[in-house]
């Protein structure tokens, strides 16, 4: 139900933000083996307690939050790359969780932590303030269509969550291959308060060596697709 303002005109209904839509997705023996035997061990907990990083990793190390890692391919090898970060992964799909859990346990991964569930109230309540060192989101859904615009995942209100996670120097990490979100993430951030572009030409940066290409992406590119990456670093 919607509720009247003073002028007696109805408010419109605030939808919260999502950074997710769900979708129908089976598990397979394995990674749902991996759910009730691994995720207690490589599991961030489902409790409503503010995270404490360093009794979350049994270390003091700059923490790095990837949200929407999908099947997690690209999540384990820069853990593994990145020694001196802790990286927490955050996703709502559970095949993809179960899979990423099962890379972690083989690469015995002690830099990394998986978390299932929707990263935005995770941030909210959970994640202190100027906390974490970088946020890396790639690949959200482009929501194609102009009438769905609207629900894609980097928007103000949500860039502005994400500044207030970030420690002064920290690096929020974007990249796509659609070009029309591309411009809406570049538009976006170019209105962000706090956020300097790191382009030299201020608009997309060259792929960092740390984010490694996905089979997806690298099929993209034969199909002529052109991936965008932006990063911004959140300014004292």
């Amino acid at each position: 139900m919607s509720h009247d303002d003073k002028n007696g005109q109805p408010e419109p209904i605030r939808r919260p933000i999502r950074s997710y839509v769900l979708r129908g997705g089976r598990l397979t023996d394995g990674q749902q083996k991996a759910l009730d035997t691994l995720y207690p061990r490589w599991g961030l907990p489902q409790e409503p307690n503010q995270i404490n990083f360093s009794a979350l990793f049994g270390r003091e190390a700059p923490t790095i939050v990837e949200i929407g890692f999908g099947n997690g391919d690209s999540t384990w090898r820069m853990a593994q790359a990145e020694e001196q970060h802790n990286f927490l992964a955050v996703e709502v799909h559970a095949p993809g969780v179960g899979r990423l859990l099962q890379a972690t346990e083989q690469q015995e991964l002690q830099n990394l932590r998986v978390y299932l569930g929707d990263a935005v109230p995770l941030l909210r309540q959970r994640v202190a303030d100027h906390s974490l060192a970088g946020i890396r989101i790639y690949f959200p859904d482009p929501w194609h269509k102009k009438r769905h615009n609207k629900r894609r995942l980097i928007q103000p209100e949500f860039v502005a969550l994400l500044g207030e996670k970030l420690t002064p120097g920290g690096l929020l990490h974007l990249a796509t291959d659609w070009v029309p979100y591309a411009e809406h993430m570049l538009e976006v951030m170019q209105g962000a308060e706090g956020f300097r572009n790191l382009s030299p030409t201020d608009n997309y940066c060259e792929r960092p060596t740390w984010r490694p290409q996905t089979k997806y992406e690298q099929r993209g590119d034969r199909l002529g697709h052109e991936t965008r990456d932006l990063l911004f670093e959140r300014q004292a």
